[in-house]
């Protein structure tokens, strides 16, 4: 098609358009692949992928290039986010009538601003994902790139759709003919996931029976489709693993995991690919005053009016009036331990978050997640190889996505400090780039007028219960 392109170009007497050159030089770069990083580099970029990526010194700006001198900066690859919402939240409020062009592209936005480059939509999306997955997946995109679930798998009544903005979305299913009439709608949109929730939130809500989350497991990979699970107990992650689970999308929380577990995870090649830490920190941490708010970086990925809310004494109390409020923060130290123990047992793990729903700020919580995956006991560098590379497999993206080499899209982050010292330095971003185009530091929140007639402290939304 290009070919036809530039031959009639030329039969009509016109040249074929120049190529889009940027070469950025004198970083650092840190590949994403876990390897020592590699000083006065220079990588040459090409209508959106790298070109060339070496020494500075070997590097040639073709003419008509733009040439960016980074010396002293820190260049590492775009960070892929392996749970998130898109879509359903403006402000305080989670509704499907939320899923606009505009409000997607707006958040998508804001996660490249914080230098998340992509976003796996894990099960709350409308049919309009498929288009904008589309349009990205032909193009060029400037925002981060969407990865989707589309919709879930519970049982009817079950969780999560109880949780605001959430009935009518996932399948609610009880027989195996309705998990494979959904498994083939799935199948016919090439979702990048299927998702099945198995959790009853601590005995407050019903759960699928495991018999049917094993159908929509075993469905999904007779038709080669990769399918995850949201648990929280470990005898369902146990379950769902023996019969073909490629990931848990949140850690075993009710107590540690075992060698059991680990076997069977080691055998059918099963992920700890979202942990969720900066969940479970979100759902106890808004009860007291809460100093990231303050934060400019942070500060950016909510609007005045919801950093409000987050921060009022009706929300606190609200929140610590929650009656498992003082096991929340064991459930964090929990899926600490658990990712822990599952890394130093060569389990393949990811980063994900389950940024979007209200209170989980996006872009800013995946910066969040990676400090917390440090303090669980990590490296800084183990924490970034699992939020690039690590990820990118995953999804099995990464022939495009993932590392800074040549072929790939020019996915990455510019840093004024190295993450490799200190993981809170992947928050000194200078600038970020999707597809070798700059992003701008944010769309979603250039007026915040957008919030207004939504917001409201008393409103759907603001439990600490929503969870996805």
């Amino acid at each position: 098609m290009r070919f036809a392109l530039v031959v009639a170009c030329l039969a009509l007497g016109a040249a074929p358009a120049a190529a889009d050159v940027l070469v950025l030089k004198n970083f650092t770069l840190i590949d994403g692949r876990g390897g020592a990083p590699v000083a006065n580099a220079a990588m040459t970029i090409e209508d959106g992928r790298i070109k060339f990526v070496g020494p500075a010194a070997e590097v040639k700006a073709p003419a008509g290039a733009e040439v960016v001198d980074l010396a002293g900066k820190f260049v590492m690859p775009g960070i892929i986010n392996l749970h998130g919402h898109v879509g359903n939240v403006v402000g305080m409020t989670s509704d499907p009538k939320n899923f606009t062009r505009a409000n997607v592209n707006a958040q998508l936005a804001t996660y490249a601003s914080y230098g998340v480059t992509s976003v796996l939509s894990m099960g709350s999306e409308q049919p309009l994902v498929f288009d904008i997955r589309a349009e990205q997946r032909a193009g060029r995109p400037s925002v981060a790139r969407i990865f989707t679930a589309f919709r879930g798998f519970t049982n009817p009544g079950g969780y999560p759709t109880n949780a605001p903005g959430m009935k009518g979305i996932p399948f609610e299913v009880t027989t195996r003919a309705q998990v494979k009439a959904g498994i083939g709608e799935l199948a016919k949109h090439k979702v990048d996931v299927v998702k099945v929730w198995v959790d009853d939130h601590v005995g407050q809500e019903t759960k699928i029976p495991i018999d049917l989350a094993k159908a929509v497991v075993e469905e999904a990979r007779r038709v080669n489709l990769k399918p995850v699970a949201h648990v929280f107990y470990l005898q369902d992650a146990k379950d769902l693993v023996g019969v073909g689970l490629a990931g848990l999308v949140h850690a075993v929380r009710d107590g540690p995991v075992d060698d059991e577990l680990i076997a069977a995870m080691k055998k059918g090649g099963a992920w700890q690919a979202a942990s969720t830490l900066a969940r479970e920190l979100s759902v106890f941490v808004y009860a007291k005053p809460t100093p990231f708010l303050d934060d400019p970086f942070f500060a950016r990925a909510a609007p005045p009016e919801v950093r409000t809310v987050l921060k009022s004494e009706a929300f606190q109390k609200r929140i610590a009036s929650d009656h498992l409020y003082a096991r929340y923060p064991e459930f964090l130290e929990t899926a600490k331990n658990n990712l822990k123990r599952l890394a130093d047992a060569g389990i393949r793990y990811g980063m994900g978050t389950d940024s979007g729903p209200p209170g989980r700020l996006q872009g800013g919580f995946e910066h969040l997640e990676m400090e917390l995956m440090v303090s669980a006991g990590l490296t800084p560098s183990q924490v970034i190889t699992a939020s690039t590379r690590s990820n990118a497999e995953f999804l099995g993206a990464s022939r495009d996505l993932g590392t800074l080499e040549v072929g790939k899209w020019a996915d990455l982050v510019v840093l004024n400090a190295n993450p490799l010292d200190k993981i809170t330095n992947t928050r000194t971003i200078e600038r970020v780039y999707v597809a070798g185009k700059r992003a701008e530091r944010s769309r979603r929140h250039a007026g915040a007028s957008w919030t207004k007639s939504r917001l409201a402290s008393s409103g759907p939304g603001t439990s600490a219960r929503t969870s996805c």
